[in-house]
């Protein structure tokens, strides 16, 4: 779509202008006009010029728009008054010029890629806590700093204890006691010996003594003051929480070991994600000390509750640890690929009929029956949320690059043939990889435009017709939304509640207004690695706000905008490229709008809120900036002044907020 949006600015001019001309010598149905000639054409005099960006320009001679810079086009007195209201007519030569596509609509299974950013994190299972059992003094630690390795029953403590000594003294008592009363001819008093020796016993395997140490205080007759502590289990040394020397009271703790073998990694999935992702699912990392090494878990655990400040849930894989090549609090990239169904559903050909366990996700049985961990009951793979595989369980798909979304409502032009498209209203589902799912508004067999399909609107704007940005075709203010009316999003935003603040909370958000638009210049001109340099100072900027200036509810709401800013910039710092760099941007941007509205800005420098309503497929873009003249920071130098002022947010002045809204002129 992006590509499409781009060939605007080159085509624009030569495709309307042929293909306008060109339909006056055709009828309705695409038939040659009788007794028309090229000449009579070609003298015919545009009733005005107009830009195919913005409609609203209206100027008797050619040149250049005011608002965009595009090449203005002409417009012929009647045009489009013998079609629909929803309809073009185009001739071959038009279309050609125009470079339309247009493709099938049909069923077929498609994939979305869901990629998320996360840590490598310990297996909770898989952590021991030593702690001393008994009240006494460290003697000895044989472990002496973190990150040692150790192997299960390695020694790890020796403990003073007195009270130690007195139980293993209880325990050569009970048994010296037990033997006399062996001799007894009561049967009781053989039992009540034989229950004080294995009351002792108990006591000091309670008190963290092995069976050996328990046979050898028996064996020796004789108790000792000092106990070893070894280690439960193998693993790595994690934490270290005593010095030599130390007194201790029962249940100190004084070290965590963690068995790295298998770990859990941790990932942040947008809730408009969640369609897309099971319980049993293999997931694929990525990492940046292992360059090109893949490494694959399954989805283990799915947190039922969602995070209000990111507005993200986290995702639990278990994975292996072959080599202990994964770190704990190791940065990740993973991607889940989700084959989709009809109705959004996941199909997975490998579980399909399958039974899975519900703890851990890598046993998978062809049949019903009992984990071979854990030993819960295995349970089926359609209960997850996986389809198997049917002929007619494939969804209704058409291109990402269709549709032409704006707020809530989107439209696609099918091509009926013969140079006729029609603009139809759809209802679209979830978006899944390079394509939209279909709810309805569309059939098989149907054909859709998938490239030239915004010229085809714009042509439609020109003659004031229903299109995407004005349903009802009277007013035709597409484009670039100069100085017109909010979208529902934007309406919602101007909304928030804004707060009284100290000026030093208002300078620190100039501050991080300043960061941004450092990053945003980049962008503007391209330079991704520039951009991706200047994020550490955004960082910066984002910490150094002091929290504490603010109070109430006040504090909680700028809780929330914090956490979607640290969303929009961890997801800013992991883009790979300008395309991703740019989409991540618009998260900060969006998080950084809300918090200028809600508490202010003071820096040298007003802050401008401009829109491009093109960018992102014609889902439309924010961005703040502190001069005046667009610079477009999700087109740079393909589309750099596309766009427009759509409000004040801080004046240079230092005035309340005007809300002024207006329109950009170079």
């Amino acid at each position: 779509m992006k590509k499409q949006l781009i060939a605007i600015a080159l085509t624009a001019v030569v495709a309307f202008v042929a293909g306008l001309m060109m339909r006056d010598s055709f009828g309705p149905n695409g038939q040659t006009k009788e007794n028309a000639s090229t000449v009579e054409d070609s003298a015919q005099k545009p009733e005005f010029y107009t830009c195919s960006m913005h409609p609203q320009i209206k100027q008797p001679k050619p040149g250049k728009c005011p608002l965009c810079a595009m090449d203005l086009i002409p417009v012929y007195k009647g045009q489009g008054n013998d079609e629909g209201s929803r309809e073009l007519t185009m001739s071959p030569t038009a279309q050609k010029l125009a470079e339309i596509q247009s493709v099938l609509v049909e069923k077929k299974y498609v994939t979305a890629e869901v990629r998320m950013v996360g840590k490598v994190v310990y297996d909770e299972t898989k952590l021991a806590y030593i702690t001393a059992w008994v009240p006494g003094r460290l003697d000895r630690l044989f472990v002496d700093y973190t990150g040692v390795s150790v192997q299960e029953g390695d020694h790890l403590v020796k403990l003073y204890s007195p009270e130690l000594l007195q139980a293993q003294e209880e325990l050569i008592s009970a048994i010296s006691t037990a033997s006399d009363m062996s001799q007894s001819q009561s049967e009781f008093l053989r039992g009540r010996g034989t229950t004080n020796v294995d009351s002792a016993r108990e006591k000091l395997r309670l008190w963290g003594l092995s069976e050996k140490q328990i046979e050898a205080i028996e064996t020796q007759g004789k108790g000792s003051d000092h106990i070893t502590i070894n280690s439960p289990i193998s693993g790595v040394v994690v934490h270290k929480n005593a010095v030599e020397g130390m007194y201790v009271q029962t249940g100190t703790q004084v070290y965590t070991i963690a068995d790295l073998s298998e770990v859990w990694v941790k990932l942040d999935a947008y809730e408009s994600d969640l369609p897309w992702l099971h319980y049993g699912q293999e997931v694929e990392f990525l990492t940046e000390a292992y360059p090109g090494e893949v490494f694959k878990g399954q989805i283990a655990f799915i947190d039922p509750i969602l995070n209000p400040k990111t507005r993200t849930v986290k995702i639990r894989v278990n994975l292996p640890n072959t080599g202990g090549k994964l770190k704990p609090d190791m940065f990740v990239r993973a991607v889940v690929k989700s084959r989709v169904a009809a109705g959004g559903r996941v199909m997975d050909a490998g579980l399909a009929g399958k039974w899975i366990s519900p703890m851990h996700p890598e046993i998978i049985k062809g049949d019903p029956g009992q984990c071979d961990i854990c030993g819960m009951d295995l349970v089926s793979a359609e209960s997850l949320g996986y389809v198997a595989a049917e002929t007619d369980s494939a969804p209704l798909v058409i291109p990402a690059s269709a549709p032409l979304i704006t707020g809530r409502r989107a439209v696609v032009y099918v091509d009926h043939g013969e140079g006729r498209f029609e603009g139809r209203e759809i209802n679209l589902g979830a978006r899944a990889g390079d394509s939209y799912i279909v709810e309805s508004g569309l059939e098989t067999g149907e054909r859709v435009v998938t490239k030239g399909n915004f010229k085809i609107d714009s042509a439609i704007q020109i003659l004031a017709k229903p299109s995407m940005m004005n349903p009802d075709g009277e007013v035709s203010m597409t484009g670039h939304n100069h100085g017109g009316g909010q979208s529902d999003v934007d309406q919602t935003n101007s909304s928030l509640q804004s707060y009284e603040v100290p000026i030093e909370f208002k300078q620190q958000i100039g501050n991080l207004v300043e960061a941004y638009v450092a990053i945003k210049d980049d962008l503007s001109h391209d330079n991704h690695d520039g951009a991706h340099n200047k994020l550490g100072a955004l960082r910066g900027a984002l910490e150094s706000i002091d929290m504490s200036l603010t109070s109430g509810n006040a504090h909680v709401a700028w809780m929330e905008r914090l956490g979607e800013l640290k969303a929009g910039v961890d997801s800013l710092g992991v883009a790979s490229d300008l395309e991703s760099s740019r989409s991540s941007f618009e998260r900060v941007s969006n998080a950084l709008v809300d918090t200028v509205r809600q508490f202010g800005s003071h820096g040298e420098e007003p802050v401008l809120l401009y829109n491009c309503p093109m960018a992102f497929d014609g889902r439309g873009g924010d961005w703040l900036q502190t001069k005046e003249g667009t610079e477009n920071p999700y087109y740079g130098s393909k589309m750099f002044k596309c766009g427009s002022l759509k409000e004040t947010l801080v004046p240079l002045s230092g005035d309340k907020n005007t809300g002024h809204e207006g329109h950009e002129h170079e």
